[in-house]
């Protein structure tokens, strides 16, 4: 009986080392849920291609005021956007009928693409606005409770992932078009409560100021 319980334990042993290696091994590696999910740029190109383009351009610098420039904007930013047209949090009727297409993977591969292109510089086109602007934007107004936009959007403009986005650049119309949205509670959900607060401070002026401002911006250090 013990020559027996002897062989068995000697045959066993390799095998429950084995098991006792693998399972160690599994433990050491990382769950695969725990990996951010990323964005395929080349797949997104091919769906920017497909369905963006006529509106954003080709590689994301729109050439229309109306419509914003894509180019070096937050891949997360702009896969969060999307997902806020697709659900409703954000209305806009062209852009809901487009993102109800999109699958959840779709939008972080939009995202990914258009993170990589390269803005198109612009510059500010009135100099009095943009002085303006500059003071908003860098100093805030404390007549008024307005913080200033740079403690966010960073100095440059170059915004802070995903949350605050890329404003250098960006056309100033279609910036100062979003201001006036947050000041009359248009884009309300909330996610978007303190940029409410802040454009319910802002008169006409100071919205064209910023955004006339911003558009100069380079995102550069």
């Amino acid at each position: 009986m013990t020559r027996s319980l002897s062989m068995a334990a000697r045959v066993l042993a390799p095998v429950v080392a084995a098991a006792v290696f693998a399972g160690s091994a599994l433990a050491a590696q990382p769950a695969a849920s725990s990996s951010p999910a990323r964005g395929d740029p080349a797949k997104g190109q091919v769906i920017a291609g497909q369905v963006c383009a006529g509106c954003h351009g080709a590689d994301g610098n729109s050439g229309i005021a109306a419509n914003p420039s894509l180019a070096g904007q937050h891949a997360g930013y702009i896969a969060k956007q999307l997902a806020e047209f697709k659900s409703g949090a954000r209305k806009n009727a062209v852009m809901m009928g487009f993102a109800a297409a999109l699958s959840p993977q779709d939008m972080l591969d939009l995202g990914a693409f258009y993170a990589r292109q390269t803005p198109a510089p612009r510059a500010a086109n009135d100099r009095e606005l943009a002085q303006a602007g500059q003071k908003l934007y860098r100093g805030g107004n404390t007549a008024t409770g307005l913080p200033a936009c740079a403690g966010c959007h960073s100095p440059n403009g170059a915004g802070i992932p995903a949350q605050y986005p890329r404003l250098a650049g960006q056309h100033a119309e279609y910036t100062a078009a979003q201001l006036r949205a947050f000041r009359a509670g248009e884009r309300g959900n909330d996610a978007n409560a303190m940029m409410r607060s802040i454009a319910a401070r802002l008169s006409d002026r100071d919205i064209q100021a910023l955004a006339e401002y911003t558009s100069g911006l380079t995102g550069k250090r």
